[in-house]
């Protein structure tokens, strides 16, 4: 590992307060949009890093911590998340969810400790141009967060040149990360489907029109609209992900179906095509069968682009902070709504970080993010905010910190 870095390292002091602060995060979290209680506690402990400018409620429940050199130069944000999943934790931690059916099973509480941790860095050494953005990010998870703060009128304030992010991912090795040009996350979307006949005696079904067979009959179809594999650019998935047939009673034979699906693919224009085949799929069926149908979206994720020159400057982040890149050979499946950033006019990207397999996979109920991320998190961030502001230089371009 160079030492030889613009930013000073954390303190053994730091990541024990850090760790401890990570694990107040993970006792209790909060769901997408309900993040305020996490924000605050967030803004208390940014407040002894004494940044030039503090936003809070962007988005909802986003905070943005400004530091500022008040020199000409680059606006480089940083961006972590805040929100919680729906889900039971069963991991047994001292410091596990004190909220049955919330918690943190996907490392949000650890992203986040990673750029509080990097507000230490930067209230010892202010970058020496331009600022530095740490964005706290709300509702990620659905989808929403990135778009609510890029819509907020208070984001033209912060509005990046330049933004990076992480995501700890246990099924790479620890000491590695992947990193990528072009596509890093598969785009997404939740389609939901409504199916409406009319109900009936259970005794007497035909008085009624169910739409038990064309809801059994859709959701096979859709499914087999999944093409390919990735790195393939025509990549397709449709998985089913929820379905409910009337309402649970014997007496009535059922009127309505809902159907949910994730349509996932490589990139948007994909994503484009199969959203028109999957709508002309759930018409035709519903025609077919005398049904009415209603078709709406959820949990829309563009697909998230790493541009060229910002993963020039994680790569060199990498390998000063003694991590090894791994380059994959397309796209994570996954889904991440980082990219809104990039579509709004930053030169951005995403770095996956190792947590190695021995650690449960996110969103299953045993995972705990890996403490031992956290100073790691941050040299990273610190050299990808050093190298770039390497390779911009006074570029006219830059804006002026604020």
């Amino acid at each position: 590992m160079n030492n030889d870095t613009l930013f000073p390292p954390l303190g053994d002091a730091d990541i024990r307060e850090l760790t401890a602060f990570r694990h107040e995060l993970h006792r209790f979290p909060e769901l997408s949009g309900e993040e305020q209680e996490t924000a605050r506690r967030v803004c208390a402990m940014l407040e002894p890093t004494a940044p030039d400018a503090l936003l809070e409620g962007l988005g909802g429940h986003g905070v943005a911590a400004v530091y500022d050199s008040g020199m000409p130069g680059p606006t480089i944000l940083v961006r972590s998340e805040l929100d919680a999943l729906p889900i039971l934790e069963l991991g047994e931690i001292d410091h596990r969810s004190a909220k049955p059916g919330t918690a943190h099973l996907c490392g949000h509480d650890g992203h986040s400790t990673i750029l509080v941790g990097l507000g230490r860095v930067l209230s010892r050494q202010r970058p020496p141009r331009g600022r530095v953005v740490l964005m706290f990010q709300p509702a990620e998870e659905t989808g929403q967060g990135a778009a609510a703060v890029v819509a907020d009128p208070r984001y033209g304030e912060i509005r990046p040149d330049w933004a990076f992010s992480l995501h700890n991912m246990p099924e790479i090795e620890k000491g590695s990360a992947e990193l990528v040009v072009g596509p890093a996350n598969c785009a997404s979307r939740g389609m939901w489907i409504r199916l409406t006949g009319s109900t009936a005696h259970a005794s007497r079904p035909g008085d009624g029109l169910s739409p038990m067979r064309a809801m059994c009959t859709l959701l096979p179809a859709l499914e087999a609209l999944g093409a390919g594999q990735l790195p393939e650019p025509d990549f397709v998935m449709v998985t089913p992900t929820h379905a409910r047939l009337g309402e649970p009673s014997y007496g009535v034979a059922p009127g309505e179906a809902w159907l949910q699906v994730t349509l996932r693919t490589a990139d948007d224009a994909h994503m484009s095509d199969v959203v028109q085949r999957a709508e002309e799929l759930a018409k035709r069926t519903a025609l077919d069968n005398g049904l009415a149908v209603a078709i709406g979206y959820e949990d829309v994720f563009p697909a998230s682009v790493n541009d060229a020159d910002a993963v020039d400057c994680l790569a060199e982040a990498l390998a000063r902070s003694g991590i090894r890149r791994i380059t994959p050979p397309g796209p994570s499946v996954a889904s991440e709504d980082f990219g809104r950033f990039g579509k709004a006019g930053a030169r951005s990207a995403m770095v996956f970080l190792g947590a190695g397999p021995d650690s449960p996979a996110v969103h299953t109920p045993e995972y705990d993010f890996d403490d031992t991320l956290i100073p790691v998190g941050v040299r990273i961030f610190s050299e990808a905010i050093a190298a770039c502001l390497d390779r911009t230089g006074a570029e006219s371009g830059d804006r002026l910190g604020s």
